[in-house]
């Protein structure tokens, strides 16, 4: 088991990583730094010297719009796994806050979070194609506190809100398989400033 939780422990891919304070405690800092107007790019900060085939990855996340964020930023966060050395490619699963709790629209109310594989398998892709199994409703709010917690099996994944012991989003064929070891880290997207206060990581036997 691992707490990682300063911007000395990780490797900024095409983001801006740094030490802050928020409300009085120490913690990590994401913004996106190239691809700026990209959606569904490798832009996240990678844990150094850490891999994980199987396991569980625990991580308290909050993320705030910049003040420069478009119309269509939702505070985009959340987590990279299996990603390749080179991050040419990564499995992911990230939240849309302002789709959550205090949204009306139940049109963006039920694109809450995420799931997506890069490079094939993107947002675009999945709306292009119609495709709405990899997304769901969330109780998230922007500039909140929350826990994503990722359980890792095979081609299989579940994702965990806030300790509840319902999976939000299971995804039974993760894009890129059963794969094998890989980084794993935050993930940050447009218009969005994440913040980081831990991560647990808890390998499985393979």
């Amino acid at each position: 088991m691992k707490k990682h939780t300063s911007a000395e422990q990780f490797d900024a891919v095409h983001t801006l990583v740094e030490n802050t304070v928020l409300d009085g405690q120490a913690v990590m800092r994401v913004v996106k730094k190239d691809k700026v107007d990209f959606f569904d790019e490798n832009t996240y900060a990678v844990l150094k010297d850490t891999l994980l085939h199987n396991g569980t990855i625990e991580v308290r996340l909050r993320s705030r719009l910049l003040p420069d964020a478009p119309d269509f930023a939702r505070g985009f966060v959340g987590i990279v796994f299996r990603a390749k050395e080179n991050s040419s490619e990564f499995e992911s699963f990230y939240v849309r806050p302002t789709n959550g709790r205090g949204c009306t629209d139940p049109v963006r109310k039920a694109h809450g979070c995420q799931y997506f594989s890069y490079p094939g398998y993107t947002f675009r892709y999945f709306r292009e194609f119609g495709v709405t199994e990899y997304e769901a409703p969330v109780e998230v709010g922007l500039d909140e506190w929350f826990t994503i917690r990722a359980v890792l099996s095979e081609e299989q994944a579940f994702f965990y809100l806030n300790g509840d012991p319902n999976p939000v989003l299971t995804v039974p064929r993760l894009k890129h398989g059963s794969g094998s070891a890989g980084r794993l880290g935050i993930y940050v997207d447009i218009g969005t400033e994440a913040f980081v206060s831990d991560i647990t990581v808890v390998p499985t036997e393979d």
